[in-house]
């Protein structure tokens, strides 16, 4: 099962290094990492260079300009879905998803068709978050799961891993969102088409070097974003079998 980690970046000098270098301590050779850079100003994308001339493991995508998450994830799908790879997965780059998780999302891919680590099932959780931002994600989630009837339990979190006929079946051209909404949409999609989708425990743990991106604004703007999904539901039909 050829595997692909996604790591968008975006000034993340101080983090590329130590996490490509973990993640290829502790994953199998069959994995690879592809760094899809928004031109980082603060020299993430020449750092990232230095680190694929050094291991074939490693790939690198140099983005034009800084469109979002969303986007760099997009292009990111597209790179490793024209490589051929057959499972793809998200991943920060701050080491909020612990590499050690990667084990953990090989496993639950091979019986299933979409991996979330999620902070909100039993044995999940966070760390380092103050109570504010506890409330906005896990409220989040339980937001999106009563209005989108989907029984996601972290539906904002984006550790998750794909099987390739997934993300080609959830119409990547026509996604419409970035951020936490981002996330969302892609989860509710893979429902709606019948894939099948597990959640296993991860604990969370706030970036500790580099600036966070996320902010109560990104957050509010996703959860408007529901009702769209949700007056959108009846063109996503199931189209797909089990996977045997």
């Amino acid at each position: 099962m050829r595997s692909l980690v996604i790591i968008p970046t975006y000034n993340e000098a101080e983090n590329i290094k130590p996490i490509v270098t973990e993640i290829l301590s502790l994953t199998p050779e069959d994995l690879h990492i592809l760094i899809a850079d928004d031109r980082s100003p603060d020299g993430t994308g020449a750092l990232a260079d230095q680190l694929s001339a050094q291991n074939s493991r490693v790939h690198v995508l140099h983005r034009e300009k800084k469109e979002g998450l969303g986007r760099a994830y997009i292009a990111g799908f597209r790179w490793g879905l024209s490589k051929g790879y057959d499972v793809l997965i998200e991943m920060d780059a701050d080491f909020s998803h612990n590499p050690k998780y990667l084990k953990d999302m090989l496993e639950a891919l091979k019986t299933h068709d979409v991996a979330i680590g999620s902070r909100y099932v039993p044995g999940g959780g966070t760390v380092h978050w103050g109570l504010g931002r506890k409330i906005l994600s896990r409220g989040g989630s339980f937001y999106a799961r009563m209005i989108l009837g989907a029984p996601i339990r972290d539906f904002t979190g984006g550790f998750n891993g794909w099987h390739r006929e997934v993300l080609e079946s959830l119409g990547l051209e026509s996604l419409e969102s970035d951020g936490y909404s981002f996330q969302i949409e892609l989860k509710f999609r893979a429902f709606r088409l019948g894939f099948r989708i597990k959640e296993f425990p991860i604990i969370f743990e706030d970036r500790q070097v580099g600036q966070s991106k996320m902010n109560k604004k990104i957050v509010i703007e996703a959860l408007m974003k529901i009702w769209r999904f949700r007056m959108g539901a009846s063109q996503i039909q199931p189209r797909v079998l089990p996977r045997s």
